[in-house]
């Protein structure tokens, strides 16, 4: 796994644990494998950050941060994973995670002319909010469990590719009587 790419992408643990919403935390957040980038780390943090991104709650990247310490998944992928939800992507959500609750539940949509705007939402949370949490919990499962899948699937692929990469250099160097270059 190109893990340069990754840490282009995700915050430094510095950033994360200077955090003011992290400190709760304390030392916990000091574990060195909060920190590490192996499969088993990054796919578990995917799973975290997708999971929680679309929980309707609102300390959205401390639930990450909660959920990744007690797993010991990487602590700043599961964070900024939390930004699938933003702005842009919360009205879309919302809607869905409403759907897949009243559709769970067996219930007919209640709730007459949905609006994709935060104003609508207010207004009728009262009445949708275990709704909007029952399919937050199954959309974020299944994001989730989707997430988890495709690194550790990414991963496996890129290592073997480069095994067979490097199995393909070492064969050429053989056949041509050099020294084989084991450096990847």
């Amino acid at each position: 796994m190109p893990k340069h790419l990754i840490r282009k992408f995700f915050p430094d643990h510095e950033q994360v644990r200077h955090h003011k919403h992290l400190r709760i935390f304390g030392k916990l957040i000091h574990d060195p494998n909060l920190w590490h980038m192996n499969r088993r780390s990054v796919s578990g943090a995917f799973f975290v950050g997708l999971f929680c991104a679309v929980l309707p709650i609102f300390p959205q990247m401390v639930t990450a941060a909660a959920f990744a310490i007690v797993t010991r998944v990487n602590l700043p992928i599961s964070v900024a994973l939390v930004w699938v939800s933003n702005p842009i992507t919360t009205p879309p959500l919302l809607y869905v995670m409403y759907q897949v609750g009243t559709w769970m539940l067996g219930e007919e949509t209640s709730v007459e002319n949905f609006q994709m705007s935060a104003e609508w939402v207010q207004n009728v949370l009262g009445e949708i909010w275990w709704l909007l949490f029952l399919g937050g919990i199954v959309v974020g499962l299944v994001l989730g469990i989707l997430g988890y899948a495709l690194v550790r699937g990414y991963w496996r692929w890129h290592v073997v590719r480069e095994m067979r990469k490097r199995k393909a250099r070492r064969e050429q160097a053989g056949a041509l009587g050099q020294k084989p270059d084991t450096t990847g």
